[in-house]
């Protein structure tokens, strides 16, 4: 798990403001504390100050007082933030009166302080479902250019020191894209290989995976593999992509020379792209139980700044590295505009 460690010194190194839309809750308030401890990142709290000030003193958190907190029912600029959502929504029926309770919801507020440059990044979901996070999240943030679509990857931390980046591989989508055509899956493909760049620090080596290498086998499945990753390449030829390819040709040197000779990635990938939700989720479950691969996410990719859905059952130890995270993603972003 060295790679965490990387993950969390590169975030110390540039602190970024993340925001924590449940700031009454539990888990999110010893993360939070932890974090400040560390200096991991900057962190703004939202929720009523009082309560989140009994809160710290209830659970004996001494840290919370670095953090900002931010009313979401009062504070300095609240008129600026119902502007902002008119501005944004005002074709979608938004009026001055929806915005005035929209941006007391704290995942509106946090999304709103986003786009307003207030904040780089979000983490929330220990109370909220993944629906109710990314809603407003695709409303206001919106996708990043030149993407359509959001998907979840996870950090594969596996047993085998001899794949990926010692042993750490990137799966997607494995969370949120049930059925992606060609043009989504090469959108996924490109957003995957900015996530194993800024989060992992690797030159991407992207498999595109299918039940077929290199055309051995004929079927419309494998013909939207075979597109989408013509269309990743064009998109993104800065990364080594390749595709239709097996898992093992993906994976092993020995397997990958065989069945795809003269691969850049056959044998050698760290990034796997599935070809629909239900073969990424059920392959990352797999080999996280069976294989005793640790697995950090999902994280979501694909939006113009960071925002992270937990689990409701997460641990302050999931909330702690997802900020760490997420501070990587904004770092990303940033250096790449």
């Amino acid at each position: 798990m060295d790679l965490m460690q990387d993950i969390i010194e590169r975030a110390k190194a540039n602190k970024q403001r993340i925001v924590l839309p449940e700031g009454t809750e539990e888990r999110t308030l010893i993360a939070a504390d932890q974090l400040l401890r560390d200096g991991v990142a900057h962190i703004i709290l939202l929720g009523n100050p009082k309560e989140i000030t009994a809160l710290a003193s209830q659970y004996k958190l001494e840290n919370i007082d670095k953090a900002t907190i931010v009313n979401p029912l009062d504070h300095a600029k609240k008129e600026d933030y119902i502007n902002l959502l008119v501005e944004l929504r005002q074709k979608k029926g938004m009026t001055p009166e929806k915005a005035a309770v929209l941006v007391e919801d704290p995942l509106y507020l946090a999304c709103l302080m986003i786009k307003a440059g207030d904040a780089d990044g979000e983490i929330a979901g220990a109370q909220n479902t993944t629906g109710d996070v990314l809603r407003p999240a695709l409303q206001i943030i919106k996708t990043a250019p030149g993407i359509s679509v959001v998907s979840g990857a996870f950090l594969m931390f596996v047993q085998d020191k001899s794949y990926g980046k010692d042993g750490v591989l990137v799966f997607a989508d494995c969370a949120v894209m049930p059925n992606p055509n060609a043009k989504e899956l090469a959108e996924i493909a490109v957003a995957t290989a900015r996530t194993a760049r800024d989060i992992v620090g690797v030159d991407p080596r992207v498999a595109m995976l299918s039940f077929s290498t290199k055309g051995s086998a004929s079927h419309e499945m494998v013909d939207k593999v075979v597109e989408a990753t013509r269309l990743a390449q064009e998109m993104a030829p800065e990364f080594k992509i390749d595709g239709d390819l097996q898992a093992d040709a993906a994976l092993i040197a020995s397997v990958g020379s065989k069945k795809a000779p003269g691969s850049e990635i056959a044998g050698q990938a760290n990034v796997l792209v599935f070809p629909s939700l239900e073969v990424g989720n059920i392959a990352y479950k797999l080999v996280q139980r069976l294989g005793n691969a640790e697995a950090v996410g999902p994280i979501l990719q694909g939006m113009g700044a960071p925002v992270n859905d937990l689990s409701r059952g997460c641990s302050v130890d999931d909330i702690y590295k997802m900020v760490a995270i997420a501070s990587n993603q904004a770092i990303g972003l940033k250096s790449a505009q």
